[in-house]
């Protein structure tokens, strides 16, 4: 079972950044990474015109692209699914970075926050399920550790030590 771990926060706080400077350090170390990352509005990955676009619009639920060197599958489902079913569709990797759902999962989750928008609610006094806060400035009476969100190897040993 791959060892989950969410990084969560509101927009422009970095969990993006953050999360793909810690795949990469945890990739570095020699881990299989994956993500699994949460749009709040509708996206496409193929282009009106190509092949895969032609088949959907010919009514295929599924549609899978292949090339030597990476494939991509095209579900089109008539609900959301859950942040469950998408992860257990991962095989063959040691941790699964997932960006967003803080209101979804039972997994542990490293809000992140920056100064610039430390006026937003701080997620670690509302969701049991925040372990750490990774942040670019102290926030007094915080009850989790803080991770230096400049710091990608430390938020990285701390994935690891979970």
């Amino acid at each position: 079972m791959p060892k989950t771990v969410g990084f969560v926060g509101f927009s422009e706080s970095g969990k993006t950044t953050l999360a793909t400077r810690v795949a990469a350090e945890l990739t570095r170390r020699g881990f299989r990474v994956a993500a699994l990352k949460d749009a709040h509005h509708g996206f496409d990955m193929d282009k009106p015109g190509k092949d895969s676009w032609r088949y959907r619009e010919a009514g295929a639920s599924q549609v899978i692209v292949r090339s030597d060197r990476r494939w991509a599958m095209l579900v089109e489902t008539p609900e959301q699914p859950s942040v469950e079913e998408l992860l257990a569709r991962f095989s063959d990797v040691d941790v699964i970075l997932v960006e967003g759902f803080k209101n979804e999962g039972a997994f542990p989750k490293i809000e992140v926050r920056r100064r610039a928008c430390e006026a937003n609610p701080r997620l670690s006094l509302m969701h049991d399920d925040v372990v750490a806060v990774a942040s670019d400035f102290e926030e007094p009476d915080e009850r989790v550790p803080r991770l230096d969100i400049n710091d990608p190897a430390a938020v990285a040993d701390f994935v690891v030590s979970l």
